[in-house]
């Protein structure tokens, strides 16, 4: 969720939900130790946080972690599932999975420096386009043995492989099939696991259907689309009573009013709200006016409060 799960979007994801474990974006150790990333400061009311990173060095991943426990993180995930060339060309991502034993090095080094739960997202496998890095399950299983060997205490799994050249992100999100059978099978084997499952799941009856077998299920794309869906699931899981979406958003317009008296750009502020009120009466209109450039371009912070209004209640 690079350059969407800021902290203005896990401050207004943390109303909808108090109970959501939240992820800050993949944010890369060279960025970190080099000082060119303020991507590390979080609200308060985040917690609980958890920081994902990306890199390969061991040294490198532990300077980062007690960095990141210094700045008051709740867990650190390391990320071997994305797939995009970016990360790729920096050889971390979903091309780490080709390399288990150094993963299980970066984590035994990660859970030296620091008593934070470190955790892995990953995928269920990755493919090439050589016929020597052909991706099975049984290498799949003894990736994750590893991971778990060296002091990997959570897995994230996304429940499809990782094409590895010939797909963008954006194709590597649809089009290897999902299979959440292996991740049943892997808790199946590995009862002790704390396995949370992703991928492809966008309802509150999706979500409790994978609680069947998995011990939680984590959302990307369908929250930001639809944020509401986290109130649902609170509401479910944990019996939270679930908020007025208009409170929420009144809310997250204090807050806003805040970060631009504080040097942040409206604009910046208004980007996660444009999937509240899905579905409902006015949130077209609402979005229109939180898209109107001279408002976003004068930081006029009464935008959000005014395009409230065209919600019909």
């Amino acid at each position: 969720m690079m350059a969407w799960t800021d902290r203005h979007c896990r401050y207004l994801h943390r109303l909808y939900s108090p109970n959501a474990l939240l992820f800050t974006e993949m944010v890369t150790t060279g960025a970190i130790l080099h000082g060119q990333d303020d991507r590390l400061a979080f609200n308060m009311e985040e917690h609980s946080v958890v920081l994902q990173l990306g890199g390969n060095d061991p040294e490198e991943l532990s300077k980062c972690c007690v960095i990141a426990e210094d700045y008051g993180y709740d867990e650190i995930n390391l990320n071997v599932g994305c797939p995009s060339d970016r990360v790729q060309s920096g050889s971390f991502g979903a091309s780490l999975m080709l390399q288990p034993e150094l993963v299980a090095e970066c984590i035994k080094a990660m859970s030296k420096v620091t008593n934070l739960l470190i955790s892995v997202k990953c995928r269920i496998g990755v493919e090439t386009n050589t016929s020597e890095n052909h991706y099975t399950e049984e290498m799949f299983r003894e990736f994750i043995s590893l991971i778990c060997q060296a002091g990997c205490d959570r897995v994230y799994l996304h429940a499809r492989k990782a094409i590895l050249g010939g797909l963008t992100p954006a194709q590597n999100r649809a089009i290897p099939p999902l299979n959440y059978s292996i991740g049943s099978r892997i808790k199946g084997l590995c009862p002790d696991l704390e396995l949370i499952i992703n991928g492809g799941i966008k309802s509150l009856e999706g979500t409790k259907s994978m609680l069947d077998w998995a011990d939680g299920v984590m959302l990307g794309r369908a929250a930001y689309h639809r944020p509401r869906i986290l109130s649902e699931i609170d509401r479910e899981l944990c019996g939270t009573q679930i908020r007025d979406e208009r409170s929420i958003v009144s809310e997250y317009a204090r807050y806003a009013e805040d970060q631009v008296m504080n040097g942040t750009k409206l604009r910046d502020l208004t980007k996660p709200l444009l999937h509240a009120f899905h579905g409902k009466k006015g949130a077209r209109k609402f979005r229109q006016m939180l898209s109107d450039n001279v408002a976003l371009s004068n930081n006029d912070f009464d935008l959000i409060e005014k395009a409230i209004e065209q919600i019909e209640v």
